[in-house]
């Protein structure tokens, strides 16, 4: 039986395009972990080597008397210290014992925090950790918590002569820089605690502050031109 078929409507195509994963990113030091890990990281290697305390002992006068014009060069001539005669190999394995000690023996990790990150992954966010934190030693952290397949964006180190020394410091403007070479333009939400975060805060959908003090959230309110979201997180 021959049927017509020249006023039938051809069938609806079907639409490949699927939406798009919010991006959500985390700042580390002071959202996911109480306190700064790479400080702790480098407070350990002195502890554990007084032949690192007595080399950093002659550098003393000049540290303190640069405190107040450049607390960077200060912190940069302990981290020196503390790094001299290191190599990258040495490095990450020091990194990743410090990792593991840090996550079983201590109750620094934020819970809320990672709660919250783990619920973002779960609704099919992708989920970013952006942070000034060392590349190797925050991914040996992260790899503890089961978190080691996560999207990192962080500073590096290189190596040089004299041990490892600061490559890229991911902090500031600098996160935007990552994040435009990672290929990401765009943020629903950004979770930090910290001012220097204004540059990554401002883009996002939702800028949340966490743990931040009255006057701080005042600060970022001020900063952002609007008034951020506020988490309690411990």
């Amino acid at each position: 039986m021959h049927m017509e078929t020249g006023d039938m409507e051809p069938p609806a195509a079907v639409s490949d395009d699927v939406p798009a994963a919010r991006v959500v990113l985390f700042d580390f030091d002071g959202v996911l972990l109480h306190g700064d890990a790479f400080t702790l990281f480098v407070r350990s290697r002195y502890a554990r080597s007084w032949l690192r305390m007595l080399l950093v002992l002659p550098c003393l006068p000049w540290m303190l008397l640069q405190l107040p014009f450049s607390r960077r060069s200060a912190v940069r001539t302990l981290v020196h210290a503390a790094l001299l005669g290191t190599g990258e190999q040495r490095y990450r394995a020091h990194a990743q014992a410090f990792a593991v000690e840090l996550v079983q023996h201590s109750r620094r990790c934020n819970r809320d925090a990672l709660r919250q990150l783990r619920r973002h992954q779960q609704a099919g966010d992708r989920v970013i950790v952006v942070t000034g934190c060392e590349q190797a030693l925050v991914g040996g952290i992260l790899e503890q918590l089961g978190l080691g397949d996560i999207e990192l964006l962080a500073s590096r180190l290189r190596p040089t002569w004299a041990g490892m020394r600061a490559d890229f410091h991911n902090v500031g403007a600098n996160k935007l820089k990552a994040l435009a070479r990672h290929g990401v333009s765009a943020w629903k939400l950004a979770y930090s605690d910290s001012l220097m975060d204004v540059p990554m805060l401002k883009p996002a959908d939702e800028p949340v502050l966490v743990n931040g003090t009255p006057k701080l959230c005042k600060k970022m309110d001020a900063a952002l031109g609007r008034v951020v979201g506020r988490v309690e997180w411990y």
